[in-house]
């Protein structure tokens, strides 16, 4: 089993900034794409960035310019970088990761979600 837990989520004010970091833990061989997803109240879940293992990088286009993924394999962890943050960006985030446990075998893991609110 791997667990993924996120951190970094809080209340800001239009145009300030956050930090988010998901970090990855139990039986891990290869973490391969990781990446970030939100969910606003009364709307489905989406993608906001994506990280593969050879860093290539993948972002909404609501996000674009202002958001950045970035991944540090030797700690297991994803970050993502939040500035210039709108109201819309409101949305509980979650932190997903496709993993490989070293006996060919993938699967996808979530996080538990951490809450972002941007309100003045």
């Amino acid at each position: 089993q791997v667990q993924l837990v996120e951190s970094g989520g809080g209340l800001v004010q239009p145009g300030g900034s956050l930090r988010l970091s998901c970090a990855a833990s139990g039986n891990i061989f290869r973490l391969n794409r990781m990446g970030w997803y939100r969910q606003a109240p009364g709307k489905e879940r989406e993608l906001v960035a994506v990280i593969t293992s050879g860093n290539n990088r993948n972002y909404a286009d609501a996000v674009k310019g202002r958001v950045t993924i970035s991944r540090d394999d030797a700690k297991n962890t994803v970050l993502l970088q939040m500035n210039s943050l709108k109201p819309e960006d409101t949305a509980v985030y979650y932190c997903n990761a496709d993993v490989s446990n070293g006996l060919g075998v993938r699967r996808t893991y979530w996080g538990q979600g951490t809450q972002v609110t941007v309100s003045s």
